[in-house]
């Protein structure tokens, strides 16, 4: 499997995932892959990064060195572009409702609107197209999962919010207006709904695809390991691929006894401990500087350029012959039972593990199937039994046709 072309770069707050996005970027520019880092981070931060404070993303970012551009996320601004211009298109309403449209000046951002921004700049830095790499600089790592998550969730609430009742609303548009006596926005706001459903399919595209991954950062402590191992089996749900961790800041092997030799034992300790949660094989270890790593300290922590993702992929297995029974296995590495949760509603699955929740929309052999039980393996492998429902299976019928049972 090739290289990405989109690498998301995240781990707990604070763990330098920041640091590595840019040393990431660097690496692939300097292996012969142009790249471009887009990051939310302050002003500050990326200026003692970079060398300088990267521009707003357009077509042409001015290049840092050859083959590395970047670029800065500005929610804030982001917003208030967004706001002046939906006010703009919703022009004629506000003048049927006598609204006062709101100045720049007065507006300040509102929650969701960094999500909206980095997603946003993710579509645009892939318009386009071509061979650069697009590095991401998440949000710390629970953040990160769900906003990655969130294309294909707000895709769902449309779908159910906006089926059949879109054409309606339009047929009786003409009729509604009369009764009214004013032109009714309703038209345009489901045409409005087909760009929205677009425009998240196709950052869904660019966030689940096999061109997207994530480079795990962990600062190895007790605290940054439950939090990445609980956001690898989040990962897993949502179908996001992990291309590799990077177990930063670690410390020398110190004289024996000394409080030095224990802290670098305890920091491998608790990497082992991650990489055994997660089933990854290894991580990428970059050393403590001693400081906060500036722009001509990156070339010396000796992050890789990206490599190819792992990707494990829901499997559908057809026991009906031996068993009665088809087994949807799910990878979810890092997932445990307590935190585990599992709900069938209609033609959808409802998965919880931890913070996260996911319906996965249940391939067409399992639709006319009850499920009967399921079980989580020590490899984080969710196995979930189904049974035939007679009122929906016919005689004799096998379960071929279910393919790998992978989510759309």
């Amino acid at each position: 499997m090739d290289a990405p072309a989109t690498l998301f770069v995240t781990g707990p707050g604070g763990d330098g995932a920041t640091t590595v996005a840019a040393a990431t970027a660097l690496a692939a520019a300097r292996a012969g892959r142009p790249a471009l880092l887009l990051s939310p981070a302050p002003p500050a931060r990326l200026a003692a990064l970079l060398g300088s404070v990267p521009p707003p993303l357009d077509d042409s970012p001015p290049e840092i060195e050859p083959g590395l551009t970047a670029a800065r996320v500005d929610p804030a601004a982001a917003f208030r572009a967004g706001v002046l211009a939906a006010q703009r298109r919703a022009g004629p309403l506000l003048d049927v409702l006598g609204a006062t449209p709101l100045d720049d000046d007065e507006l300040t951002d509102l929650p969701g609107a960094a999500e909206a921004a980095l997603l946003t700049a993710l579509h645009a830095a892939h318009a386009p197209g071509g061979d650069r790499l697009v590095v991401l600089d998440l949000p710390e790592v629970t953040d990160a999962v769900r906003l990655l998550a969130l294309p294909g969730r707000l895709r769902r609430y449309l779908r159910r919010l906006l089926p059949q009742e879109r054409r309606t609303a339009r047929a009786l548009h003409p009729l509604l207006a009369q009764l009214a006596g004013v032109p009714l926005p309703v038209a345009g706001l489901f045409g409005a709904a087909d760009g929205w459903d677009a425009g998240l399919a196709a950052v869904e595209r660019l966030v689940q695809g096999p061109g997207a991954a994530v480079r795990l950062v962990l600062d190895p402590t007790e605290r940054s390991a439950d939090l990445a191992v609980a956001a690898r089996a989040g990962l897993a749900l949502h179908g996001i691929a992990v291309e590799s961790v990077v177990a930063n800041r670690l410390a020398p092997a110190g004289p024996s006894g000394t409080w030095l030799a224990a802290f670098a034992e305890r920091q491998e300790a608790v990497l082992g401990g991650f990489l055994r949660a997660t089933g990854l094989p290894d991580a990428h270890r970059v050393p403590h500087l001693g400081a906060g790593p500036g722009r001509a300290d990156l070339p010396d922590l000796a992050v890789p350029p990206p490599g190819p993702p792992r990707r494990n992929d829901p499997v559908l297995d057809d026991r009906l012959a031996t068993e009665g029974l088809l087994v949807w296995r799910l990878p979810l590495p890092g997932a445990t039972r307590d935190t585990l949760g599992l709900v069938r509603r209609g033609d959808e699955l409802i998965v919880t593990t931890g913070p996260f929740r996911r319906a996965l929309p249940l391939p067409a052999a399992l639709r006319r199937c009850t499920v009967t039980g399921a079980a989580l393996g020590d490899d984080g492998e969710l196995a979930v039994r189904f049974a035939p429902d007679p009122e929906h299976w016919p005689a004799g019928e096998d379960g071929s046709g279910g393919g790998t049972g992978a989510p759309g």
